[in-house]
């Protein structure tokens, strides 16, 4: 059983969000906090496999929350649930390293297919967060894009392109004729030569870079 922590400051919402995972025998919200400052509190007396939070919240917002988590606990996987597809938000939550970013309005079997990528080490971001982001920079003038520009090897931009079109690490594998292993060592040295923290960043880069 996966433990989520639920950090959302109205009860309402908690409660409705909490009956997605009433029958599940993968997922239990084992805590829940009402803002950032409580979740702090939590993390640090207890264990969870995924930190599921919203943005606005009073005290600490979501925001906060994530840069204190990310630094303290770099290897906490954690889910954005938001009513806000704010392209502002989404980016500043992916440059702190969100493992994926979902809207409000999300039925169930995409929240729950969210978390089990993201348990499985990939990203999730919901198709209104992605077109949000790419519309935005695809409309942005080139002096203004600010990535850096790296030498991306052939193999590389392949995968690159096929990481933007969200294909999974085994359906890269298979399409490319590679092991997982290598698909997640090429993701590794994009990861790394982009300076992206996440998979959107890396879509990001490549929208910007005109790859895709």
């Amino acid at each position: 059983m996966n433990n989520i922590l639920l950090v959302d400051d109205h009860e309402m919402i908690r409660d409705a969000i909490k009956t997605y995972f009433n029958e599940s025998d993968q997922f239990q919200v084992k805590d829940e906090a009402e803002n950032g400052i409580e979740a702090l509190e939590l993390l640090k007396e207890n264990q969870y496999d995924v930190v599921l939070t919203d943005i606005n919240m009073p005290k600490m917002d979501g925001i906060e929350l994530m840069k204190s988590v990310k630094s303290q606990y770099p290897e906490q996987k954690a889910l954005v649930l938001t009513m806000f597809n704010d392209t502002s938000q989404i980016k500043r939550m992916i440059e702190l390293g969100a493992n994926g970013y979902i809207l409000k309005n999300a039925s169930k079997d995409e929240l729950f297919s969210a978390l089990n990528k993201i348990l499985d080490g990939e990203d999730y971001y919901s198709k209104e967060v992605y077109d949000s982001l790419i519309n935005t920079i695809a409309k942005r003038k080139s002096k203004q894009r600010l990535t850096y520009e790296v030498r991306l090897s052939e193999r590389e931009k392949e995968v690159l392109v096929l990481i933007a079109n969200e294909y999974s690490n085994q359906e890269i594998a298979d399409k490319l004729f590679i092991s997982i292993r290598t698909v997640e060592t090429h993701k590794r040295n994009l990861l790394e030569k982009t300076g992206c923290k996440n998979v959107a960043g890396l879509v990001m880069y490549a929208v910007e870079k005109n790859i895709i």
